[in-house]
């Protein structure tokens, strides 16, 4: 499956000069959320543990305003290999036009091999929502109040 039948947008996408052979973007099943996207390597990678490393992917997209792409890592790596995405999620802007490029880090005690056209991340098409921001001398209260981190409980 590589469209979902729900699609509300489409994404120009190009390829990069020899990225012909990687695929594009796609969904692994009708209602996943994330479409997978592959290395695009030229010659494998072997991920130390604890290092961390930019993946080339060898393609470019063009989001409508009002979009981001957030790249995450990818459920079954993460569990499997300890490999997850350094600043997950990570944004795509939509007047970014360079190459995406996914940062990993290896966090198992093993190294990983990462080869070219391997899943390495998942691309999740949201809508923005812009904020004003405006200074205030107070903010109302809350039940929570200034409790964060656990305070809630488990």
């Amino acid at each position: 499956m590589s469209i979902p039948p729900s699609a509300d947008i489409t994404v120009p996408i190009v390829k990069m000069k020899g990225c012909e052979d990687i695929p594009l973007p796609v969904y692994q099943s009708a209602g996943a959320a994330g479409a997978d996207i592959h290395a695009a390597l030229t010659s494998d990678m072997t991920l130390a543990p604890m290092e961390r490393a930019m993946v080339p992917t060898g393609l470019k997209i063009a989001l409508p305003s009002g979009y981001e792409a957030q790249i995450r890592p990818r459920s079954g790596l993460a569990i499997k290999q300890g490999v997850s995405v350094i600043n997950a999620p990570g944004t795509i802007d939509s007047d970014f036009r360079g190459e995406i490029q996914i940062g990993l880090i290896n966090l198992s005690a093993e190294p990983v091999i990462i080869s070219r056209g391997m899943r390495i991340a998942q691309m999740v098409i949201a809508p923005v929502t812009l904020a004003s921001f405006r200074l205030s001398e107070t903010l109302d209260d809350t039940e929570r109040g200034t409790g964060g981190f656990g305070s809630t409980g488990r």
